[in-house]
């Protein structure tokens, strides 16, 4: 039984990234905001922006609970985030356009 990498989303360090922004934090700020100071530095948030790293799930629910939208939004690459955060109302995220390119490629 081999170890093989599992998917990983495409589209997760660029929606950490606009969280932390709009929320309007620098990245210890946002270690601060999610509570983990303790636990991570700079360097691992940096890692998720910058799609080098893979955060815990229990990061990951920390960055949805802070931008109020299901975790499902952010590792869905098929939904956006929505504009304001955090959402004044708990988001599923907002389902992106399917292209034409896209689109073909899920009737296959």
């Amino acid at each position: 039984m081999g170890r093989a990498s599992r998917p990983k989303p495409a589209r997760l360090a660029e929606k950490l990234r606009l969280i932390r922004i709009g929320l309007g934090l620098s990245q210890n700020e946002m270690l601060r905001h999610l509570g983990l100071d303790e636990e991570l530095f700079q360097g691992n948030v940096s890692g998720y922006e910058l799609g080098t790293r893979e955060p815990p799930l229990a990061v990951l629910l920390q960055y949805a609970r802070a931008a109020n939208v299901y975790v499902e939004a952010l590792i869905d690459d098929e939904f956006d985030l929505p504009e304001d955060l955090p959402a004044k109302i708990k988001s599923e995220g907002i389902r992106r356009k399917v292209t034409t390119k896209a689109a073909s490629r899920r009737r296959k």
